[in-house]
């Protein structure tokens, strides 16, 4: 894969959510090949929130979680339950979660 199909790739990862540009916690798991997925991404934010801003990192409501799936054509949004915790990340937050140990 070329340089430009990857910015694709993680471009077509970004929601806007909030009016802000945004990533899944599993799509951040994926990227830093977490073997527990949001777990620890989730795990590193929560023993540093004080450096998380809250509109840095914040829960979707029922409501963003039904209109997010609504906008995946295919089964590729996997979370069959809606009360599962989906938590987003701004895309600042890359450069925080770099800073301390997951």
């Amino acid at each position: 894969m070329n340089e430009i199909d990857k910015v694709e790739k993680i471009e077509n990862m970004i929601y806007e959510i909030r009016g802000k540009q945004v990533m899944l916690d599993s799509t951040l798991a994926k990227l830093y090949e977490c073997k527990n997925g949001t777990k620890v991404i989730n795990q590193a934010v929560n023993r540093n929130i004080e450096r998380f801003p809250s509109d840095f990192y914040f829960q979707l409501t029922t409501e963003e979680v039904s209109h997010l799936k609504s906008q995946f054509v295919t089964s590729s949004f996997h979370c069959s339950n809606l009360r599962c915790k989906i938590c987003t990340l701004s895309l600042n937050v890359h450069i925080l979660l770099l800073s301390i140990e997951t």
